[in-house]
């Protein structure tokens, strides 16, 4: 079964260059990302073209409610028929778990994931907000939530991937946004990794956005980290 490992993140603000931009890609080579910025535009319809065009879509809502309201919004994501699905860890155990009841009756139900720390976020930020532990601690903590209350993986920093791996096993989903090859920009994500090293580490996915779509040639972008990894693989 052709399992590939790149997510390309459509992180459109409008349905027309994000379709443009899923025409020059295969699905065989990745899979999608579809988040808040394009979902608030073009809705569920947008999940159902790039379906058609043969692309699993991992809906990154990232749903953080009380525990009906989130187990609700999943199981309509699945009923999309998508590939993943995620909710936030700090949404808690009872939310985590009420989500994942409510899409274990799917035909096909998709992966559901966690979201810990976000990439973006330092060691300045998590103390703005009053968590006194560093992103690595945090990141561990909220992991084992999701995995105790049964959910399929996380999505983390390839940085923390390894230590994942290690206390998790190799069944245990590691979804990792914040991938740059080695000549790309920064951008706004501090804690980052190159494609190959993100694999080595243990990761799972890689969420890649601006190295394909902001690139002159989209597909060989694509291509060019395909094979990166394929050697890693």
């Amino acid at each position: 079964m052709n399992d590939p490992k790149i997510i390309v993140a459509l992180d459109y603000p409008e349905v027309k260059p994000a379709l443009a931009l899923v025409s020059r890609l295969q699905p065989d080579l990745c899979r999608l990302k579809i988040g808040k910025e394009l979902f608030t535009a073009a809705g569920p319809a947008v999940v159902e073209q790039c379906m058609q065009r043969g692309f699993d879509v991992f809906l990154d809502l990232k749903f953080h409610d009380i525990p009906n309201t989130a187990a609700q919004a999943c199981k309509a994501a699945a009923n999309l028929g998508v590939w993943m699905v995620n909710v936030h860890a700090l949404g808690g155990r009872r939310m985590m778990e009420a989500a994942r009841e409510a899409i274990a009756a799917s035909i096909r139900p998709p992966k559901l994931i966690a979201v810990t720390v976000l990439t973006s976020m330092a060691q300045e930020d998590l103390h703005g907000i009053g968590i006194t532990a560093t992103p690595a601690e945090m990141v561990s903590r909220l992991a084992l939530l999701a995995r105790d209350s049964g959910l399929d993986g996380v999505v983390c920093s390839a940085q923390e991937a390894a230590e994942m791996r290690k206390h998790f096993g190799s069944g245990f989903c590691l979804v990792t946004p914040g991938i740059r090859p080695a000549d790309a920009s920064l951008d706004d994500q501090s804690r980052i990794m190159t494609p190959a090293a993100a694999l080595k580490n243990g990761a799972s996915y890689l969420v890649i956005g601006r190295p394909i779509t902001k690139a002159a040639d989209p597909l060989l972008a694509l291509q060019k980290i395909s094979e990166e990894i394929g050697v890693v693989a």
